[in-house]
């Protein structure tokens, strides 16, 4: 081993100290997955239903979002964030929940928007289900 390098040995990543960040929140009908940000856009902390735990239909319910909420607000306190924009996006259930969980869990919500994109008669839509 040549002098001087370090292979990944003694080396610590310097604890960033983020007071005010932006919370994005993507819930479809399968799935919730909240993901944390400083204001520059790099993650901060993340969390999904599946990565907590659920399973199939389970993912889709309020109750997996909050779970899921509680876990990202937990590693992104260890981070020192106190304040969030929250950004909303989806059709699902879980949106709702995941935004009462952050306020609860004593992360200030400055802001909450809703970012679902909506086309203006842009692609077509696929062929409708036939049950």
């Amino acid at each position: 081993m040549a002098k001087g390098t370090q292979h990944g040995r003694g080396r610590k990543k310097a604890k960033r100290s983020i007071s005010e960040g932006r919370i994005y929140i993507k819930s479809t009908f399968n799935n919730t997955i909240v993901t944390i940000t400083d204001l520059e856009g790099n993650v901060v902390a993340w969390a999904s239903c599946g990565t907590r735990g659920f399973k199939g239909t389970k993912k889709g319910t309020a109750y997996a979002a909050q779970v899921t909420a509680e876990e990202a607000c937990r590693q992104a306190k260890e981070v020192g964030m106190r304040e969030a924009r929250v950004y909303t996006r989806g059709p699902g259930s879980g949106k709702e929940a995941a935004v009462r969980t952050i306020n609860s869990h004593g992360l200030r919500i400055r802001l909450i928007k809703d970012v679902t994109a909506v086309p203006h008669n842009g692609c077509r839509p696929r062929r409708r289900r036939r049950v």
